[in-house]
């Protein structure tokens, strides 16, 4: 379409031109006495123009001529630049195929171009497009993986070295995101040799906006654990899972772990109790937390009404029609009930037997209650559900209680043959 366009404008300059010179009769006299010339207007208009031609040619060849030097200097400035910028790329490619040494010598030689190049710069006052922004960041980036280099082959002097030249070089407004690379890097080589509070440090210099990604939440948890700061570490699980840095089940086990070291870090009751309003709704409802909160309170001899009342979520869950509780949350479930069982209260006994009532086959159940019934002196009864619980319970440490206690009835009621039958079989392994 352009072509057309140009076709058609230059048939209608060849018309417009065939029309006024065609029939043009006009004749320029020139008077140069004592002599006289005549020309037509159409040769005057020609020689015009050719002069005007003449002389831009001749314009533009002598600002050609003259700007010869400036360009042999640009031209030698842009063959550096070309080589510093082809030095970083070698740099970081010798870095990425592991070959460190030849990394950090490719990254000083850039870093000596672009010397020689600010040098030439300042001498000849010419421009050559690296501005100072550029070289900055330039610098940066080089001194940045000079330092990588040195953390790979574990030079510390040389990696501190360039660390706080390349912080140096990024310090100014425009090479902000270059700084917060700088500082990300500091932090994974101090989490690399496992230094949590230098790791922290270098992420707390961070701006606001950076310190919230979802990298430095990852080191920050990392580096929380490495020095035993449950609760940071905690917080900032949280923060990862809502950002959805780690899949559904990842997050839950994640929590789960920290949350049940938070638990275990209490020494007496007030502090297990403290720990426990500072975990969220989400993980007061797990099973698991529930349980251990439960267990580590009645074993630091804490409240026992207190203690079943983190369980009553729990034990709902147990008696669903499919619940998805495993085995071994159960019979920790029953154990920690168990260890309570001398402060039981009428509440808790009432939901025993409405469970054992409900699942009359349930061995478990029916140990539990029995074991209730023993704490409350109701041998017979206690007899009765203990004998029907023994043989069929699967966990050997339950299995061995029910026994001792059919064994210590069967002593009560001086039956002999009965306690030493129930004893042999509390000892089988």
């Amino acid at each position: 379409m352009r072509a057309a366009l140009w076709f058609i404008a230059l048939f209608g300059i060849a018309v417009a031109v065939a029309l006024f010179a065609g029939n043009n009769q006009a004749v320029v006299t020139v008077f140069w006495p004592p002599h006289r010339v005549d020309v037509s207007f159409n040769l005057t208009v020609l020689l015009l123009v050719g002069l005007f031609m003449l002389l831009y040619l001749a314009s533009r060849a002598l600002s050609a001529l003259f700007s010869l030097p400036v360009e042999a200097r640009r031209w030698r400035a842009q063959q550096k630049e070309r080589a510093m910028y082809g030095a970083l790329m070698d740099a970081l490619a010798h870095l990425m195929a592991g070959r460190f040494i030849r990394s950090a010598k490719s990254a000083q030689n850039a870093l000596a171009q672009e010397k020689s190049l600010g040098v030439t710069t300042e001498t000849t006052g010419q421009p050559t497009g690296h501005s100072d922004s550029l070289a900055s960041q330039l610098r940066s980036l080089s001194h940045l993986l000079v330092a990588e280099s040195a953390q790979a082959l574990q030079n510390k002097a040389l990696r501190n070295r360039h660390l706080a030249l390349a912080l140096q070089n990024s310090s100014a407004r425009h090479a902000q995101e270059v700084r917060e690379g700088v500082l990300f890097r500091a932090a994974r080589w101090s989490l690399e040799d496992h230094d949590a509070g230098a790791t922290l440090d270098w992420l707390g210099q961070l701006p606001q906006g950076a310190s919230r990604r979802t990298l430095a939440l990852r080191m920050k948890l990392r580096a929380a654990r490495y020095g035993r700061q449950t609760l940071p570490a905690l917080e900032t699980a949280r923060l990862l899972a809502k950002h959805r840095a780690f899949s559904p089940v990842a997050a839950h086990s994640i929590l789960r772990g920290l949350a049940l070291e938070l638990l275990d870090d209490a020494r007496d009751p007030v502090q297990l109790q403290q720990a426990w309003t500072l975990l969220d709704d989400s993980e007061r409802a797990m099973p698991e937390l529930c349980v251990h909160a439960a267990a580590r309170l009645i074993s630091l001899h804490g409240d026992a009404a207190l203690a079943r009342s983190w369980l009553v979520p729990v034990w709902e869950r147990m008696l669903e029609p499919r619940s998805e509780l495993g085995d071994n949350l159960r019979m920790k479930l029953i154990t920690v009930l168990e260890a309570g069982m001398d402060t039981l209260d009428g509440e808790w006994l009432a939901r025993i037997e409405a469970a054992q009532v409900s699942r009359p086959r349930d061995a478990n159940l029916l140990y539990l209650a029995g074991m209730a019934c023993l704490s409350r002196q109701l041998w017979g009864k206690a007899r009765q559900l203990l004998s029907q619980a023994a043989p069929a319970l699967q966990d050997r440490l339950l299995y061995r209680n029910a026994w001792r206690a059919l064994a210590v009835l069967a002593e009560q009621r001086q039956d002999d043959a009965a306690a030493t039958e129930a004893y042999k079989r509390a000892a089988q392994p």
